[in-house]
């Protein structure tokens, strides 16, 4: 059947602005119809869901249009970076589901860019510096004043290809030479201000060890290396906006060094810039999530309250659900503080369709069912997911002696209270119907216990055994349980933008942001589930097994309730 003109323009409206580029370079026939993108994380800390946003769409649309996505690790800065940081990035990206072409590293190209970096000393390009940083910021000038020259700007080509040397070796002292690119100080772009384009960095590079002791900047590898990986289209964030002239300066100063040269020519990268993600109640910046787990104030990169990958895997969040959150939040060229509660609903609606329903109880009071036989169990059938059959059953035994949550039980109920009351009937799920016929209290008149007798003819599944009760309570066999550990999260901050906050941003910690409950018990089928199984707690919200978890410690992290309770308690 013909496709439509109105159905091209449907199709074309649903397009994110960076495949309508991609698509216009496609039609122009630009780099022979090859489409060739890269995600390129600094090795300085873990994946965050902001970098997440980053993965879908690099490795998204080079997958869409048949082409390829690189990784290649942005290791230029060794003071900071690690292996550690390096396999967990691996870890990260295969598991939101995507695959690289190829591994690359900036530290690949360290050779070429020296080469590149004495080209331009030659062609009065590029001079060395020695004066302090703080000398050569105030320099630079404002937006709307020019620079001034540095007082080395015209030193001889001879001088600055000594000095340069130099900087290369283990004496040099950090700080006491850099390298500039000699452009223009009074451009209205501050980045073309005579920009630093090598530093000395005395800390052995992971890769390269001490052959190296001064090392190129961000913006003086990332363009070369988009380039000489022929790189098509170099998708980045908001905050490179400014960069790109820069970026394509020195692509046509390479081109200039290069020549014709057949493997180069033709390749001319498309910078892109979209919105970063950010998220309310929580912060992106690797400067300070370095600092909260630096400073103990959460347990690690992996702490299920940290926006990183690992953190949130951990919490329970399922790769689908990331990656549906961020389709649902979209592209553009405005940077929005995105609500929690958003991804939030995502992980629900994911979790949902794929978590095992299991019993468990947060806060146990002893439920006795008076009429039932002393020593006697049953095996009740419970379906492990109701959206999806082919996930079959499980069983969960039944006996005299139960805990439910105390929160279900109430004395003295009002009206609308359909949980358990005296004189009252409701169901345990799986199980039977019961009317509760009284309670125990200690001294301080806290229930220790509830008793309620049950119909033995109300059995779930029997026939006739569906007569309408308005509460439908869950409960765990007190002899049949496994006891467990379980952690409930909050809001990392109390405030909602904390990164707009002028306080120091510790002062913005939610001091009540984990509950830990540790008289849980969970029926004996949960007991064995281990992390990376999604597990629904019925009628409490989706959980799983933490790492910490033994056989003889049970341990589980709430990843999200049932509802968004939490948006409701804040208005």
């Amino acid at each position: 059947m013909a496709v439509t003109e109105e159905k091209l323009n449907e199709e074309k409206k649903s397009l994110s602005f960076v495949e309508q580029f991609v698509e216009e370079d496609l039609a122009a026939g630009k780099n022979g119809g090859r489409i060739q993108t890269r995600f390129p994380p600094e090795p300085n800390g873990y994946l965050h869901i902001g970098h997440a946003k980053a993965i879908c769409m690099d490795f998204g649309v080079a997958e869409k249009y048949n082409g390829v996505c690189n990784l290649r690790f942005d290791d230029t800065n060794p003071s900071k970076e690690n292996n550690e940081y390096v396999e967990n990035i691996l870890h990260d990206i295969s598991w939101l589901g995507f695959k690289w072409g190829n591994i690359y590293y900036a530290s690949d190209y360290f050779e070429r860019l020296w080469e590149f970096a004495v080209w331009m000393i030659k062609q009065g390009k590029a001079y060395v510096d020695e004066q302090t940083s703080e000398q050569i910021a105030q320099q630079k000038g404002t937006p709307t004043t020019p620079g001034t020259a540095s007082p080395y700007r015209d030193r001889p080509v001879e001088e600055s290809l000594a000095l340069f040397e130099q900087m290369n070796t283990p004496e040099a002292v950090e700080g006491s030479m850099v390298l500039r690119a000699k452009l223009d100080m009074a451009n209205a772009n501050m980045h073309f201000r005579d920009p630093i384009i090598y530093r000395i960095i005395q800390t052995p590079h992971h890769r390269t060890g001490t052959k190296w002791h001064t090392y190129p900047m961000y913006d003086f590898a990332h363009g070369q290396s988009d380039y000489f990986e022929g790189v098509t289209h170099s998708i980045c964030t908001l905050e490179f906006v400014p960069h790109r002239p820069l970026y394509d300066l020195f692509i046509d100063f390479l081109k200039e060094m290069d020549g014709t040269a057949d493997n180069l020519k033709d390749n001319r990268p498309r910078q892109i810039e979209f919105n970063r993600l950010n998220l309310t109640y929580t912060v992106m910046s690797k400067r300070k999530l370095h600092t909260l787990v630096d400073e103990h104030l959460v347990s690690g990169w992996d702490d299920p309250r940290m926006p990183t990958l690992c953190g949130m895997r951990r919490r329970g969040y399922s790769p689908e659900s990331v990656r549906m959150f961020i389709d649902s939040i979209g592209y553009t060229k405005f940077d929005a503080l995105n609500d929690m509660a958003l991804l939030e609903a995502s992980v629900r609606e994911d979790l949902n369709k794929k978590a095992c329903r299991v019993s468990a109880v947060m806060n146990p009071v002893k439920l006795v069912i008076t009429n039932y036989p002393e020593g006697q169990t049953e095996e009740m059938e419970a379906v492990n997911n109701p959206e999806n059959e082919a996930d079959g059953t499980h069983s969960i035994t039944f006996s005299r002696n139960l805990w439910i949550e105390r929160e279900d039980f109430m004395e003295d109920a009002p009206k609308k209270f359909f949980r358990m009351t005296p004189g009252k009937e409701v169901r345990l799920k799986n199980a039977y119907i019961v009317k509760c016929i009284g309670c125990t209290k200690d001294a301080e008149g806290n229930i220790t216990e509830i008793q309620a007798e049950y119909d033995p003819q109300s059995k779930s599944g029997l026939e006739g055994a569906n007569r309408k009760v308005k509460g439908t309570l869950h409960w765990v066999s007190a002899g049949h349980c496994r006891k467990a550990e379980v952690r409930v999260y909050d809001r990392l901050f109390n405030v909602e933008n904390p990164s707009a906050d002028e306080r120091d941003f510790r002062e913005l910690l939610n001091p009540e942001s984990l509950h830990v409950y540790d008289n849980c018990y969970v029926e004996e089928y949960a007991a064995g589930k281990k992390p990376g199984e999604y597990l629904q707690f019925q009628r409490i919200g989706y959980f799983m097994a933490d790492p910490d978890s033994t056989t003889d410690h049970l341990v589980f992290n709430k990843t999200v309730g049932l509802k968004d309770t939490w948006a409701k308690q804040n208005k």
